[in-house]
């Protein structure tokens, strides 16, 4: 019973924690309609374990363990592939400021006069 309820408590601190989202609108209401879905699918399983395995045995899967693992497997591929597109989205526009920034100098300077420093001998 004490397992049931830490995990049920660490399910609602990551439920919160993944719903502060910064994507667009579409995209976040897709990552809330999975983390709804792995919420009650996640708290369905630590109080009623037994109903896993008979969802395992269903689908083919001999326990319901190795059905959470294939979850998680997939679960973690997904993170990866997201995460690869989003460094991939990040290096674009982090490419794309570097550039504008150095054109921008590139104006401010050739629009200044510059100042000749007088020569050492001259002094």
């Amino acid at each position: 019973m004490l397992i049931q309820a830490i995990l049920l408590a660490a399910i609602a601190v990551v439920a919160v924690m993944l719903t502060r989202s910064t994507a667009d609108a579409r995209h976040q209401a897709i990552r809330r309609l999975l983390l709804a879905a792995f919420v009650v699918s996640a708290v369905a399983a630590i109080i009623f374990p037994q109903g896993l395995s008979y969802v395992a045995n269903l689908i083919g899967v001999g326990r319901g363990t190795d059905l959470l693992l294939y979850a998680l497997v997939i679960a973690f591929v997904s993170y990866i592939a997201t995460n690869h597109r989003r460094a991939h989205q990040l290096s674009r526009k982090i490419t794309l400021l570097t550039r504008e920034l150095s054109l921008a100098e590139a104006r401010i300077e050739s629009s200044t006069p510059t100042r000749e420093a007088p020569d050492a001998e001259q002094s």
